[in-house]
C-alpha cells in the first residue's frame, strides 16, 4: 500500500490503537456485569442531570437507535434507568438515571479512576493538559462530518 499521507495514517493508527487498548483496560476494571457502553450512558445521564430520549442518546453516542435501545433495555432491566412515555408526544420515550444507576455509575467510576490516574501520572499532567485541546479539536472535526 502506498501511504499518500504518512502523518495522517500515523495519527489515526495511534488513536485507533489507543482507543482499543483503553477500552480493553477499562473493561477489565469495570464492576461485574457492567459494560463500557452501560457506563457511558449512565455517566452521560448523571453528568447532564437531564432526561433524554433514546434518539437523543443514540445521536450523542453516534450509534444506531437499535443499538441504543438494546443498551437501554439492559440498563432498565438492571434497574439503572427509568424509561417513561413522553407526556408531550406519546410516540417517544424519555430516559432518566435511577438512584441505583447513579450508584452503579459511581462504583464504576471508583474502579476506573485509579487506572486512568496512573496513566495520567506516568505521562505527566502538564503533557496531558497540553494534548487535550488538540484531541478535543480532533474529535470536533470528526464529529462535524455527520
Amino acid at each position: 500500500m502506498d501511504d499518500k499521507n504518512p502523518l495522517a495514517v500515523s495519527l489515526f493508527s495511534e488513536i485507533l490503537m489507543a482507543d482499543q487498548l483503553a477500552r480493553t483496560r477499562l473493561s477489565k476494571v469495570m464492576p461485574k456485569g457492567m459494560e463500557l457502553s452501560h457506563f457511558s450512558v449512565l455517566n452521560h445521564l448523571a453528568r447532564t442531570g437531564l432526561e433524554r430520549s433514546p434518539a437523543q442518546l443514540a445521536k450523542a453516542f453516534h450509534v444506531t437507535r437499535g443499538a441504543m435501545t438494546n443498551t437501554l433495555n439492559k440498563l432498565e432491566t438492571a434497574g439503572y434507568v427509568h424509561i417513561r412515555p413522553d407526556w408531550d408526544d406519546a410516540r417517544r420515550k424519555m430516559v432518566a438515571i435511577s438512584p441505583a444507576g447513579r450508584q452503579a455509575r459511581d462504583a464504576a467510576l471508583a474502579s476506573i479512576v485509579p487506572m486512568i490516574s496512573e496513566v495520567v501520572s506516568e505521562l505527566g499532567s502538564d503533557r496531558v493538559k497540553a494534548a487535550l485541546p488538540i484531541l478535543r479539536e480532533f474529535r470536533m472535526k470528526l464529529g462535524s462530518g455527520d
